[in-house]
C-alpha cells in the first residue's frame, strides 16, 4: 500500500486524526488517554478522508480500552486503519480468500449498481436468499446479472427502490448528499452524533472488568447481531477479553465464511424468539448479562428494545446496529453497507470516471461502525462503573457515510493515479480452530503499558447451549 511518502499529499487543509479522536472521546465522555496517530494525506484512490476517518475510529476505541486498563497511550498507524476496511478481503480460511468461499458466489456478484430507465442508478442486493427473491420477483427475472440489468433498465429506479422495499428486499436508489439531505431520512441522519451513548435509566454502580492481558475479562455480551458490523464490534470485545454469546435464529444463519470472519472468541447458540420459551431463556440471559448487542428490525415488538430491556434488567448497555435509524423516516428499511454509500451520496463521489463506486476497500462503514460501537460500549461500561445506569449505544451506517463526508474531499488530480490497496501493512495472525486456519489482519493498535491481544478461535454455530 502506498504510504505517499516524499509526496506534497497531506492533509494540512484538514482537522488532523487525533483532533477527529478527540470530537468522538468527547461525545463518549472521555477519557483524555494520549493518541498518536501516524500517517496522512491520501493513501489510496479514494476522493474521501478513508484513512483519517479509519485511524479515528479505532483509536478511539484504544483509548477507551487504555483507559479502562490504565495505559498510558494509544499509538494508529493510519496505513494499518486503511487495512480494517478491507479485513474481509485480506482474510483467509486454509489459504484460500473468505470472498472466494461463498455458498452462492453469484449472490455477491448480482449485487451491483444498475441503471434504470431514467437514467438514475440503483443498488440492488441479492446477498441472502431472501433479499435475491424480492428482487427477481419485482423484475419478473432470473438471478442472472445480465437478466437483472435489462429488466432495472425498463423501470424507473425510484418505483423501483419503493416495490423492491416493499417486497422484503432492500436496495437504494444513488442519490447525490444534497439529495439525501434535504430527505427527511436524511435530515433525521444528520442531526445527531455518528455514536450516541445516552443514559436511558438508573441502576447502581457496577464495578468495570479488569485483567491483566484482556482489560475486558468478565464483561458478559449477549451478541444478536449479523453480517459484519455488529459481529464485529463484539468480536473485539472478545479479544479483549469479554465472554461474548452470539445468538442467532436457526433458520436465518450467517454463511459459514461470515462466522469465520467474525466469529473470533464467540460462543454460538441458537434462539428463536417466536417461541415464547426460547424468548424466556434469553431474557434470563440478559438479567446477567453487561451489553446487549442487536442489529435487528422489530426486536422492540418482541419484548427485546432498549427500553423494555433496561426496565426489567437495570444496568445493562443495550447497542443498536441499524442502517437508517430505528426511528427515522427509513426505520421500516433494511440496509447494508453498499445501500448507505449508495443513498447518502458516497458512491455519486467516489465514481470518479462516472458510474458511481463504492470505495477502493469496497467495505465502509461496516468496519467503522464496528470500533466506533465497541468503543461506545467500553464508554458506557466506564460511565457505569463510575456513574451508575443503564446506557444505550447507537450506530447508523448512513450517519457513518455522513459523517466521513463532512471530514472533507481531496480534489479528484490528488488521488486519480494512486493504486489500489495491496498486500496487508500490519501484517496477520493464523488462528486455528472449527474452520481450520483462518488468517486474519492483527488489532491495529500499539499501547503504552498494555500488550495488544490477538484474536481467538471462531466456534460454528449453534454449538454452544443457550446458557453463560
Amino acid at each position: 500500500m502506498c504510504r505517499c511518502h516524499g509526496t506534497d499529499m497531506t492533509e494540512t487543509s484538514f482537522r488532523t486524526s487525533e483532533s477527529i479522536t478527540a470530537e468522538l472521546t468527547a461525545e463518549l465522555g472521555g477519557p483524555a488517554v494520549p493518541v498518536r496517530i501516524e500517517g496522512a494525506g491520501p493513501m489510496i484512490r479514494s476522493v474521501h478522508r478513508l484513512g483519517a476517518a479509519s485511524a479515528a475510529a479505532i483509536a478511539c476505541f484504544g483509548q477507551q480500552i487504555a483507559a479502562l486498563a490504565g495505559a498510558s497511550g494509544v499509538h494508529v498507524d493510519t496505513a494499518e486503519a486503511i487495512d480494517q476496511l478491507r479485513a474481509a478481503y485480506l482474510t483467509t480460511i486454509n489459504d484460500q480468500p473468505v470472498h472466494r468461499l461463498a455458498e452462492d458466489p453469484a449472490a455477491l456478484g448480482n449485487n451491483d449498481f444498475y441503471r434504470a430507465r431514467d437514467g438514475r442508478w440503483i443498488f440492488l442486493m441479492t446477498t441472502y436468499p431472501k433479499l435475491r427473491d424480492a428482487v427477481c420477483r419485482v423484475l419478473d427475472c432470473p438471478p442472472l446479472h445480465d437478466r437483472i440489468a435489462a429488466a432495472a433498465a425498463d423501470r424507473d429506479a425510484f418505483a423501483l427502490e419503493d416495490a423492491v422495499c416493499a417486497a422484503g428486499g432492500v436496495t437504494a436508489v444513488v442519490r447525490s448528499a444534497r439529495e439525501w439531505r434535504a430527505l427527511p431520512a436524511g435530515q433525521e441522519s444528520t442531526a445527531h452524533p455518528v455514536v450516541r451513548l445516552e443514559r436511558i435509566g438508573d441502576a447502581p454502580a457496577r464495578p468495570a472488568p479488569h485483567g491483566s492481558e484482556r482489560p475486558l475479562s468478565g464483561l458478559r455480551v449477549l451478541d444478536l447481531t449479523h453480517v459484519i458490523a455488529g459481529p464485529v464490534a463484539a468480536k473485539l470485545l472478545a479479544t479483549f477479553g469479554a465472554q461474548v454469546l452470539h445468538v442467532s435464529r436457526p433458520d436465518l444463519p450467517d454463511p459459514n465464511v461470515m462466522v469465520a470472519l467474525t466469529g473470533g472468541g464467540k460462543r454460538n447458540a441458537y434462539c428463536d424468539l417466536r417461541e415464547p420459551e426460547q424468548a424466556e431463556r434469553l431474557d434470563v440471559l440478559a438479567a446477567d448479562a453487561d451489553v446487549f448487542i442487536d442489529a435487528y428490525r422489530g426486536m422492540s415488538r418482541r419484548g427485546f428494545g432498549a427500553g423494555t430491556l433496561a426496565a426489567r434488567h437495570p444496568g445493562l448497555i443495550t447497542v443498536e446496529y441499524h442502517c437508517w435509524g430505528l426511528d427515522g423516516p427509513w426505520a421500516a428499511r433494511g440496509g447494508f453497507d453498499q445501500l448507505a454509500c449508495s443513498a447518502t451520496g458516497f458512491a455519486l463521489e467516489e465514481g470518479i470516471d462516472g458510474k458511481p463506486s463504492l470505495p477502493p476497500t469496497y467495505l465502509l462503514n461496516d468496519y467503522l461502525a464496528a470500533y466506533l460501537g465497541a468503543a461506545g460500549v467500553v464508554a458506557a461500561v466506564r460511565r457505569r462503573a463510575a456513574e451508575g445506569g443503564s446506557w444505550r449505544v447507537r450506530i447508523e451506517l448512513a450517519r457513518v457515510c455522513g459523517w466521513v463526508q463532512d471530514l472533507g474531499q481531496f480534489p479528484v488530480e490528488q488521488i486519480r493515479d494512486l493504486p489500489r490497496p495491496g498486500a496487508a501493512v500490519l501484517g496477520t495472525q493464523t488462528v486455528r480452530g472449527a474452520f481450520g486456519a483462518v488468517t486474519e489482519p492483527v488489532v491495529p493498535l500499539r499501547f503504552d503499558g498494555l500488550s495488544t491481544p490477538a484474536h481467538r478461535p471462531a466456534t460454528a454455530l449453534g454449538t454452544a447451549a443457550l446458557r453463560w
